[in-house]
């Protein structure tokens, strides 16, 4: 008689898939749910299954590849782009630049988090879900740090007082590290270092203090940052850097 029983041993399946970079463990997990993911045929009804490796598995019936290495991309995604795959309204996403940004061999990547459309900057990509997942949680700490051309009146006692946090239209901002550039006039530079990653979560707090945003670039995320990479253009982030990067992250993150 067959023996049909499932594997115990080894890591749970959603992680394996995200680190395979079929997507993040939450939307794997809801890939399970939806019967798309099979082990030798059995449909999967629950993610609490161990593997010590993907033989054998499917996702929407098609096999899962072996195990990628890990790989980081950073990329200066220029204003006027969804990051999104597909826009129905027909406007430019971030995939139309990546398709000669990036190297022919980068396979399937996923932004780590996002940036609005008319934000600009820094824009982590990796085939890491489980990576991805780890470095948008709040929990894990990861800063995220931007320069915004805000215009108004605004002093750095003002942007001081982000550092206890700041609650606007009933949403909880936490701490904020604001400093306010050099210059003159009520055209002016702010950057600002947070952990959370809020929906708009600068704009917001900016406006609240009475200031209008009409620039906003994020500069850093985690220990990466944009530098002099041009607009539209992509590099891979060092293997031992990344490598590095992930045992902080295993570890806690930064706080």
């Amino acid at each position: 008689m067959a023996d049909n029983r499932l594997p115990e041993e080894g890591d749970r399946i959603a992680k394996l898939l995200a680190r395979a970079g079929v997507a993040s463990r939450r939307e794997i997990e809801r890939m399970i749910a939806d019967g798309r993911v099979a082990i030798n045929g059995k449909v999967l009804d629950t993610p609490a299954v161990k593997l010590t490796d993907l033989r054998g598995v499917t996702v929407d019936g098609k096999p899962v590849g072996t195990l990628e290495e890990t790989r980081l991309f950073a990329f200066h995604k220029p204003a006027g782009m969804l990051t999104t795959e597909h826009d129905p309204k027909g406007r430019t996403t971030i995939y139309a630049a990546l398709r000669n940004a990036l190297p022919k061999d980068a396979g399937r990547v996923m932004p780590v988090g996002r940036l609005d459309y008319n934000t600009e900057g820094l824009l982590l990509l990796t085939n890491d879900g489980e990576m991805k997942r780890a470095m948008e949680l709040p929990s894990s700490g990861v800063p995220r740090t931007y320069r915004a051309r805000a215009f108004g009146d605004v002093t750095q006692a003002d942007l001081d007082k982000l550092i206890e946090g700041i609650e606007v239209d009933g949403v909880r901002y936490g701490r904020i590290e604001a400093d306010l550039e050099r210059g003159s006039g009520r055209n002016r530079w702010i950057e600002l270092t947070l952990r959370e990653g809020k929906n708009r979560e600068v704009r917001r707090v900016l406006e609240h203090l009475g200031l209008e945003v009409n620039r906003l670039l994020r500069i850093g995320y985690g220990p990466f940052h944009i530098g002099d990479l041009p607009r539209g253009q992509a590099l891979e982030i060092k293997r031992g850097d990344v490598m590095a990067f992930k045992r902080e992250l295993a570890r806690g993150g930064r706080k």
